[in-house]
Parts: C-alpha cells; sequence; structure tokens
C-alpha cells in the first residue's frame, strides 16, 4: 500500500473515486465542464490536505465532502442560489413494487437543478451515490432525521415536477416552501 500523501496514493484515490466523484458535482452543478472543474479542484484539496485523513477506510465520504464544501464556495462566490417554491406538492408515499417510468436524464437534471442545494445533496448521495442517512447526515452535518426529512420533500418535488412526462399521478396536499428547510 502506497503512504499517505504520496503521488502514488492520490493516484489511487482518483482511479478509485473519480467516477463517483464526476458523477456527484455533475449533479450538483449540471454542467461537465464544471463537474470536471470541480472533480479536479477536489482533489487537488484531497492531495493537499491528505495527512489529515485518519482512516483510509472514511476516503470516500472524505473525498465527497471536499467536493461539496468546494461546490458550496462557488456558490457563495457566485451569489447565484436558486429558490423554488414548491407550495402545492405533497408527500408521496414510496410505493414499493411499483414499476418506475423511464426519466429523461436532462428532464431530471433540469428538476434536480432546481432544488435548493440542500435538498439537493441528499438526493444525489442517497439516490445516486448509495450513501447512507447517517453518512449523509454527517456530510452535511445535520441530524437524521432532518436527512430523511430533506430526501422526502424533494423525492416529491422530483416526482411531482417530472409526473407529465413520466405518467406519475399528481400528489395531493400542500407543502410548505423547501427555502425555510435550508
Amino acid at each position: 500500500m502506497a503512504k499517505p500523501g504520496s503521488p502514488r496514493r492520490i493516484q489511487q484515490l482518483v482511479d478509485q473515486y473519480y467516477v463517483g466523484l464526476y458523477r456527484y458535482a455533475y449533479r450538483l452543478c449540471g454542467s461537465s465542464g464544471d463537474a470536471e472543474d470541480l472533480t479536479q479542484e477536489a482533489f487537488c484539496k484531497a492531495q493537499q490536505y491528505l495527512g489529515q485523513l485518519r482512516d483510509l477506510e472514511r476516503a470516500k465520504p472524505w473525498l465527497f465532502r471536499i467536493l461539496r464544501n468546494t461546490y458550496l464556495h462557488r456558490l457563495r462566490a457566485d451569489q447565484h442560489q436558486t429558490c423554488v417554491s414548491i407550495e402545492g406538492v405533497g408527500d408521496l408515499p414510496d410505493r414499493p413494487g411499483a414499476r418506475m417510468p423511464e426519466v429523461d436524464p436532462e428532464q431530471l437534471q433540469q428538476a434536480l437543478d432546481e432544488l435548493p442545494e440542500g435538498f439537493r445533496t441528499p438526493i444525489i448521495l442517497y439516490y445516486f451515490d448509495d450513501f447512507s442517512y447517517r453518512d449523509i447526515a454527517e456530510q452535511m452535518e445535520l441530524p437524521m432525521g432532518t436527512v430523511m426529512s430533506r430526501l422526502a420533500r424533494a423525492k416529491a418535488h422530483l416526482r411531482n415536477r417530472l409526473d407529465a412526462t413520466t405518467g406519475w399521478p399528481q400528489p395531493n396536499g400542500a407543502m410548505q416552501s423547501m427555502r425555510r428547510g435550508q
């Protein structure tokens, strides 16, 4: 095994986690060029701070946190954050066994882009990168219940937003604006 901080160790991390980090970055920012830049910047920071990683088994959540923090820093620097009110969207129960209709990837990305970052991140980490509730809560520094609530609300928004193209039924009830949950 390569020594932590060595170029060989960094290359091993890149080889092992680049695809997952890039996917996460793409889902966060919606642009392949921005995702490549964000992923590269995250690995550069990881190389700089690799000595702080105490447990190599936790490298994946550590790298994802670096990438998310880098993304948030860029958002704050750009002062460009879209907030969407999703009043009229109700919570939908999960439908076990129900066949999920196909969703156009571009429409999914557009719907993800509409979500505030505090709701987009849990959805991406849970459904696209197989993070547990606990890992998401640790990364976002939130209680696990808040993560679960944000996942449910974001999922309801995505279902409502995508129902016209997928055939999902309209939800009943109303939901508060997601902006307050950030």
